[in-house]
């Protein structure tokens, strides 16, 4: 058996699917055997995407299936690090089935922050002061 990779694979069903990948070639017909197959579609939502992950196929709960070279138009690796990562996550279960990947930042207390309300005070009545003392001068 083959290294491991991690593949997206189209069916000639017309279905995408990424998986964990190996190849069989020891017999005369070499078989391609996925880990944990899931289908990953991307959505842009109010410009975020949106990354909806499911198992390729729902109701089994086994987590290797086989496929024969026959059944697939193209495979290639992917070296997508985010991808990966949210494939792993999804497979460990720590993942949720919708990611959301937001350019936005997240609202906080200290963005933007330069001082408190009595220091900007402070600072604005000195300068207010020292334009007074240079007008008198």
């Amino acid at each position: 058996m083959g290294d491991e990779f991690y593949a997206v694979i189209k069916l000639v069903t017309g279905e995408e699917i990424f998986s964990l990948v190996s190849v069989d070639e020891n017999d005369d017909d070499p078989i391609i055997i996925l880990q944990n197959p899931v289908t990953i579609k991307s959505f842009n939502h109010h410009g975020n995407t949106i990354i909806k992950i499911k198992p390729w196929i729902e109701l089994s709960t086994d987590d290797i299936f086989v496929i024969r070279y026959d059944k697939i138009i193209t495979m290639t690796e992917s070296k997508d690090k985010k991808l990966i990562e949210i494939y792993n996550k999804y497979i460990e279960g720590e993942g949720d089935e919708t990611i959301e990947d937001s350019n936005q930042v997240d609202i906080s207390t200290t963005i933007g922050y330069v001082s408190s309300v009595e220091e900007a005070r402070k600072s604005l009545e000195n300068l207010y002061n020292n334009i007074e003392d240079t007008k008198e001068s």
